[in-house]
């Protein structure tokens, strides 16, 4: 999609729609006015008026709700115009032009990230579809009262959009096609954007002592890998890095406790974690973010052949904790282990943030919009918390009694891997909190938030989201950056 800013006494192209963002309420004139009088719009935030053969040059006019006044924001411009764009992505005609009620150089660059969003498709693998079902619009103009400004602000809104949109792509890929060595491979291309990336295969793991992740794919025939990404963006090279650390089961059919077989080819989204982390660096690469960070990627298939990890197994982690399996299909935390260990162990960060699609049980306690928040340092979950709200990516901040921690004693073992159907999400996280070494630590359970089906977020398509690479960079932006 090619973006333009106009002044509003631009000329319309051929084969233009424009899409009129309008208040509640809001007055308009003539035919407009009597086609309103005639319909049910509003105004309302997402309600759409299509007018065929408006006046005014436009092969089509669209009205598009844009809610109240007083509740309109960058975030509110960006959805109406993603509203806008799906109400006339299959029209048939070429162009959108958006008309904002306020175009101010900011909203109108946040409008055109919603545009970037919501044109989003992964078709990659779709042979025979119709040209009626293909998205016509190739150009997206979005008027501004200042163009030059609206050019200046859309840049590192742009690169967020390929970050986007890059992470969407990894976690809709299936898993024949993206298993561990092809995501690092994938990843190490990323080096194009001045990013560093290193991979460490099994035998390198192994000398690590990387038992817990390495059990996890012992029964695929795909090798494990870890990937090390680092983004030296600060004027100090040395100064401490933020890290970010993610959860890359490229699938996951639960091992020897195997997963219910309706449903279990969504597993290819169980990288989800990983691919919002490979997203972020992406885009602090991609906009030159002032910050020096590191992103880690656990990156296994969960198989069940004859070699795979039984239940009742135990395994030596990193940090030479020993770990009871008494779940296969409790694997990611097993992943995550090794990799928060490693990351605080080689990086000393300030903070590490760590996310996975880690427990069913979190779409059970928050539903599909949020993500589920667990940290010990308030100051950092309240960075996520802030972040997830202007990015319009919820969060919930869930608590971590210690008392909890019984649940996960092992007879035989330092722990065990899972705590029982109780408080699942809760000691999963209290899991994780054994391999922070006391560094500021945040975890987020990604599971009901990485994959959508339906969306109704007008920026988000139906499956993969994205979900995590906006609020994660929105915080280091506000944050972190010197």
């Amino acid at each position: 999609m090619e973006i333009e800013f106009v002044a509003a006494e631009a000329p319309l192209a051929a084969k233009t729609a424009v899409a009129r963002i309008v208040f509640e309420g809001q007055a308009q004139d003539g035919a407009l006015a009597r086609a309103v009088a005639a319909s049910r719009f509003t105004g309302a935030k997402g309600q759409t008026l299509d007018i065929l053969a408006p006046e005014g040059g436009a092969d089509r006019l669209v009205l598009v709700g844009a809610g109240k006044r007083e509740g309109f924001d960058a975030l509110g411009a960006e959805h109406a115009a993603a509203v806008a764009y799906k109400a006339l992505s299959l029209s048939g005609l070429e162009t959108l032009r958006i008309e904002l009620p306020e175009p101010t150089a900011d909203l109108a660059a946040r409008a055109a990230l919603g545009v970037r969003l919501a044109c989003y498709r992964f078709d990659k693998y779709r042979t025979k579809e119709t040209a009626d079902k293909k998205p016509s619009l190739t150009n997206a103009q979005v008027v501004a009262a200042d163009t030059d400004g609206a050019l200046a602000a859309f840049p590192p809104l742009a690169a967020l959009a390929d970050a986007v949109s890059f992470s969407r792509d990894l976690v809709s890929e299936p898993a024949n096609i993206l298993y561990p060595v092809e995501f690092a491979r994938r990843v190490k291309e990323l080096e194009r954007l001045g990013l560093q990336v290193e991979v460490l295969g099994e035998a390198e793991m192994a000398e690590l002592g990387m038992g817990s992740l390495l059990g996890v794919g012992q029964g695929s025939v795909r090798e494990s890998q870890l990937v090390i990404m680092r983004w030296n963006g600060a004027d100090d090279a040395n100064a401490q890095p933020v890290a970010f650390v993610g959860k890359g089961v490229c699938f996951d059919t639960g091992g020897i406790s195997i997963k219910p077989a309706e449903g279990m080819e969504d597993m290819k989204w169980d990288m989800g974690g990983a691919g919002a982390v490979t997203g972020l660096m992406h885009v602090l690469a991609g906009r030159k973010a002032k910050v020096n960070a590191v992103g880690i990627l656990g990156l296994v298939e969960n198989m069940p052949d004859g070699n795979a990890q039984r239940p009742g197994d135990v395994v030596t982690s990193m940090s030479g904790q020993t770990i009871e399996v008494i779940n296969t299909d409790a694997e990611g935390r097993l992943v995550l282990a090794d990799a928060l260990w490693y990351c605080q162990d080689r990086f000393k960060p300030k903070f590490m943030v760590d996310l996975a699609t880690l427990t069913g049980a979190i779409i059970i306690s928050l539903g599909n919009d949020y993500a589920g928040c667990f940290s010990n340092n308030d100051e950092l979950a309240g960075a996520l918390l802030d972040a997830s709200t202007k990015e319009g990516e919820p969060l919930w901040r869930l608590p971590m009694p210690e008392a909890y921690n019984k649940q996960i004693e092992s007879p035989i073992a330092d722990m065990k891997n899972v705590g029982g159907r109780p408080a699942g999400s809760i000691t999963a996280a209290l899991f994780l909190q054994k391999f922070v070494n006391n560094y500021p630590w945040a975890h987020l359970d990604i599971a009901s938030t990485a994959w959508k089906k339906p969306s109704s977020v007008p920026t988000i398509p139906d499956g993969a989201t994205g979900y995590g690479v906006r609020l994660l960079n929105r915080m280091v932006q506000d944050k972190y950056e010197g």
